[in-house]
């Protein structure tokens, strides 16, 4: 008893070394690559069929379609890559993934590498403590390119001792493996044994350990039926990983594991066809008999296949995906919608996809205003929550979008522009961060309301006549808000109307000075209390304000 809990306890610890290796191995390479690496991912896929070269080379660099499938998602969660250019990527990051079964395939069982491991490690030492960046990722790699082997190598000796081979041997002997229900019920396990361990590399090294023990019932149909379902399981990665992200990050992820599942299905009604042509291709066009080969060669043909099928549907996924995952009204994603991520413009049309952004950046502003006239009106608890919540999270997609197009700008001023335009770019600057102090000064309109809320004794509520003046406050800056929106919008050249920003400038102040005044007459006269009266003016003060900021981008904007 004690034997068997020492060899589960290996078991599982080889497993363990195996998957760290496989992550700072791929962390390694990813850092040393570093930027490169992202500007590829992020630069190279507006043509799908580039997306997938691209989402090939990435994987078989950093040896984990995990990663890259990850770093998809997050691309498309920050607006930096489109839904369309996502799918292309994930695609290829099938492929590439199908390296590690090569790498294992050639080296892996051919001889004891964990014997030169050790040496190996004593190279890597030095560089793992390196001051430098560079050398110390390469060190990282050396680790776990051994740490990888020596957990498959010690993984291999704990399936011998555990005498696993004999153990699947008798739990197939009882069925007819061959059948097509079977089949059916290795591809679940691929599946289910992925998702659990969240690597689809270890599954596959696992497979192929298995495949090479040469165990009675389980031959190269069994073998392939695994490596399939693998490719389900591996998409929980990805969709994990979208969980907290926006609707278009969990499209990726959706869209990564329709094609997953629809390549398995599709690949299916021609499963036995297809093990019998991979195998004649191995042993004919290859020449080799190896039967790790041909399960490598089925992996990747496999990928190849699904790719190449649904390459010319992209559109038709997107679609499919978007059909599934509709927008819902308070899904307030932050997702910049004229800027492309990647290699961008840096001539003079660059601008006009900037000055379209800000419109979406005014456009935004105005919204979350209107979701504050929305608060001031609702009773219920939790629906105002819900609504300052939303409030909250608008300020901080402003703060987002003034970043985003302000470094875009800034990239895009770096380039051969007449002065005009470079002119040009310095007032839109200007304007985006007017349009943030918009957003900061809604959220503090927010803020008061709730403060006044939670915090105010018994629940105090606004006299009649303070709403009167509130609304009447309101409208005037809506007013103000409509114009700013028009003067953004207006075609180039059409001068701006500064006469009817600064009327709608004078009545705010001039209102905001007459509630002042009767501010203090109805506290002095006991109307309602002075706290009362303090949130009443704080939010009297911020329309005065946010007047201003509107002021401001109508300014910028001639």
């Amino acid at each position: 008893m004690k034997e068997l809990i020492i060899n589960i306890l290996s078991m599982v610890g080889s497993l363990g070394m195996f998957l760290y290796g496989m992550k700072i191995m791929s962390g390694g390479l990813e850092k040393f690559a570093g930027e490169r690496l992202r500007a590829i991912l992020a630069a190279m896929t507006k043509n799908r069929v580039m997306g997938v070269f691209t989402g090939v080379l990435i994987t078989a660099l950093i040896q984990s379609s995990s990663a890259t499938t990850v770093m998809v998602v997050s691309f498309v969660n920050a607006g930096l890559m489109t839904l369309k250019q996502s799918i292309g990527v994930i695609m290829g990051a099938n492929i590439g993934t199908t390296a590690t079964a090569w790498l294992i395939s050639a080296i892996g069982f051919k001889f004891e590498i964990s014997s030169f491991a050790i040496p190996l490690l004593a190279i890597g030492l030095p560089l793992i403590f390196s001051s430098n960046s560079k050398r110390k990722s390469i060190g990282e790699f050396i680790f776990g390119f051994c740490f990888l082997f020596m957990g498959l190598s010690y993984l291999q000796t704990t399936f011998n001792n555990l005498k696993i081979p004999e153990l699947v041997a008798n739990l197939l002997s009882g069925v007819s493996t061959q059948s097509f229900g079977m089949i059916l019920l290795f591809v679940l396990i691929g599946a289910v044994v992925t998702m659990v361990v969240q690597a689809s590399a270890a599954t596959m090294a696992i497979t192929l350990m298995l495949f090479d023990m040469h165990i009675a019932g389980f031959g190269f149909e069994q073998a392939a039926a695994l490596a399939m379902g693998q490719n389900i399981g591996t998409t929980i990665t990805a969709f994990v990983a979208s969980l907290t992200a926006n609707t278009q990050a969990r499209r990726t992820a959706l869209a990564h594991m329709f094609f997953n599942v629809f390549g398995v299905v599709l690949v299916l009604l021609i499963f036995y066809p297809a093990c019998n042509s991979v195998s004649w291709f191995v042993e004919n066009v290859m020449g080799t008999t190896g039967d790790m080969y041909k399960l490598s060669m089925f992996h990747s043909a496999f990928n190849i296949f699904n790719t190449l099928v649904l390459i010319g549907f992209v559109n038709q996924i997107e679609k499919f995906v978007i059909r599934v995952m509709p927008n819902k009204e308070a899904d307030d994603e932050y997702r910049l919608k004229y800027i492309a991520g990647g290699m961008f413009s840096t001539s003079e049309m660059a601008v006009l996809e900037a000055e379209k952004e800000i419109v979406n950046f005014a456009e935004r502003c105005n919204k979350m205003f209107g979701l504050v006239k929305e608060l001031l009106v609702t009773e219920k608890d939790d629906d105002f929550n819900k609504l300052f919540s939303r409030i909250s999270k608008y300020e901080n997609i402003t703060d987002n979008m003034e970043v985003e197009i302000a470094n875009y700008l800034n990239k895009v001023s770096q380039g051969k522009l007449t002065n005009e335009t470079k002119s040009h770019i310095l007032k839109m600057l200007k304007v985006i961060t007017e349009l943030e102090s918009i957003g900061d000064s809604c959220f503090n309109l927010g803020r008061t309301l709730n403060r006044k809320r939670n915090k105010s004794e018994h629940k105090e509520e606004f006299t009649e006549e303070q709403l009167t003046h509130i609304y009447s406050m309101l409208e005037l800056v809506q007013k103000a808000m409509t114009h700013m929106l028009e003067e953004v919008k207006r075609d180039e050249g059409t001068p701006v109307n500064m006469f009817i920003t600064r009327n709608y400038e004078t009545e705010i102040n001039n209102f905001r000075n007459q509630v002042k005044n009767q501010n203090i007459q109805d506290v002095t006269n006991g109307k309602y209390s002075y706290q009362l009266g303090v949130y009443y003016m704080d939010f009297i003060t911020e329309c005065e304000k946010l007047g201003d900021y509107v002021v401001n981008v109508v300014q910028a904007s001639d």
